[in-house]
């Protein structure tokens, strides 16, 4: 029997989306070849993180791996993914995330097939100031001419990519319909009211500013936002819920129990918590920015808005809605946006790249 191929992912955002396209991806390609993760741990990253992944993975621990400019630690980082390159000996490398394209861009000469995938650029990240995002933007103009092809996770951020550079594609990120669908069938059913609900950090690329104000313009709706974060202040409307951080099976039991999804981010690169409430069958409102609206269609699968008055207008909506937009969006998770596709399409990239 041929020994399998090896593939090395590299990524330093392990939490949140990029941890479960990474579990997923990970643990279905694993079926076909030897899979190496060197990775770094992040405050969301779950405790028992080891636990989500197939036994046969191997899982190294980048130590000088952090998520700020750091030049002590990204050096030491640089050193440290070429020595466990250099032990392993992969036959592909792929990076994930801004911080691991960077560093692993500059360590690696293009000898080995290597692929990047940013998972939402940082040079269209608002939270930063002008100067330090036009930074970001020359950082990964530079990277973009070294030999590595840049995979984008959908269609808006691949014509970003395109901007940069000709090596450039995209596949669509996807869920694992089965590992949902086993939740989900354990999960109680109550009667609730209606309820909107989102998932994922307070933060500011995920706008509970406006969240709030959507809340407070719908006194008689009931809002949950599942998770936590720093800025949990600005969700002042007494009509909202914040649950704190929970695992993923308390996560869903809350959005099973829920019936609108709402996701206002400032920015996404195209977000697993809106696949999965798609496959979920909840109407999703959704804000105009790259992933959000390259997934959902204003009016045919959901609603894309930008007012605080679409917003709303499009909740009330929800109400009434018979069904069809439902149907269409889980439709498109059988048909695009699932790890099965998924998985074939980074499997034919990767042998193409082996084979040349």
């Amino acid at each position: 029997m041929a020994e399998k191929k090896k593939i090395l992912y590299i990524v330093e955002a392990m939490g949140g989306g990029v941890f479960t396209y990474i579990v997923d991806i990970a643990n279905e390609l694993v079926n076909s070849y030897d899979m190496y993760i060197a990775y770094a741990v992040r405050k969301q990253t779950p405790q028992n993180y080891k636990d989500y992944f197939d036994k046969r993975i191997h899982l190294i621990e980048v130590k000088n791996f952090v998520r700020a400019i750091d030049p002590a630690k990204d050096i030491a980082a640089f050193f440290e993914v070429k020595k466990i390159a250099a032990k392993i000996k992969p036959d592909v490398i792929h990076l994930h995330s801004s911080k691991a394209g960077v560093i692993g861009r500059m360590a690696f000469n293009g000898k080995i097939p290597m692929f990047y995938t940013p998972h939402g650029y940082s040079f269209l990240m608002e939270n930063y100031k002008p100067m330090k995002l036009r930074m970001f933007k020359l950082i990964e103009s530079v990277c973009a001419k070294r030999n590595c092809t840049t995979i984008s996770c959908s269609m808006g951020e691949h014509q970003e990519s395109l901007k940069l550079t000709k090596r450039a594609t995209y596949v669509n990120n996807g869920i694992n319909m089965a590992e949902l669908q086993k939740i989900i069938d354990k999960t109680e059913k109550v009667e609730h009211p209606f309820t909107v609900y989102t998932l994922g950090r307070i933060c500011y690329q995920k706008n509970p500013t406006l969240f709030n104000e959507i809340a407070e313009s719908l006194p008689g709706v009931k809002f949950v936002w599942i998770g936590d974060g720093e800025l949990r202040s600005e969700l002042t409307s007494k009509n909202i819920e914040i649950t704190g951080w929970a695992d993923r099976s308390t996560a869903i039991r809350y959005a099973v129990n829920a019936d609108a999804f709402l996701l206002p981010s400032r920015w996404e690169g195209l977000p697993i918590s809106l696949l999965e409430s798609m496959y979920m069958k909840k109407i999703c409102v959704v804000s105009n920015v790259i992933g959000n609206r390259d997934v959902i269609h204003n009016g045919k699968n959901g609603f894309v808005c930008t007012k605080v008055e679409d917003f709303v207008k499009a909740i009330e909506e929800c109400r009434s809605e018979d069904g069809k937009l439902t149907e269409q969006a889980y439709q498109d998770i059988l048909q695009m946006y699932n790890t099965k596709v998924m998985t074939e399409q980074y499997s034919e990239k990767y042998e193409m790249a082996m084979n040349r």
